[in-house]
């Protein structure tokens, strides 16, 4: 886990910078997301959790939809994220494509690299 350490935090900085949206469930927090804004046409999801609790309860769906409408409203082209190889059916199912794997901080091990386009923005 402490290899994972600085890729799964949400930073100080990510407050400032990212807009960061929490899902709760009778006053307990059951998943999360971080969405950045690199520039006017593109986004980036930095996280997307759901509580172990919560999974396959379609939290994860939910968050999705809002990171969604969140990028349309914002007039965002596209929509970018690294995926865990767990996850990568979720975005699939979601409308994302794999365009690329990109290397993790772990060795040998590798990420999906994925976008879902929005082309009303385009």
């Amino acid at each position: 886990m402490e290899e994972w350490k600085n890729d799964l935090t949400v930073s100080p900085k990510m407050f400032t910078n990212c807009n960061i949206y929490k899902f709760q469930v009778n006053d307990t927090t059951a998943g999360f997301y971080v969405l950045y804004r690199a520039n006017i046409r593109t986004s980036f999801l930095d996280f997307l959790f759901v509580s172990p609790k919560f999974i396959n309860q379609g939290i994860g769906s939910k968050l999705l939809e809002h990171v969604k409408k969140s990028c349309i409203g914002g007039s965002c082209a596209v929509l970018n994220v690294l995926s865990d190889p767990n996850s990568d059916a979720f975005y699939l199912k979601h409308g994302f494509e794999i365009i690329g794997k990109r290397e993790s901080s772990i060795k040998g091990r590798f990420l999906s690299e994925m976008e879902l386009y929005f082309p009303e923005n385009m």
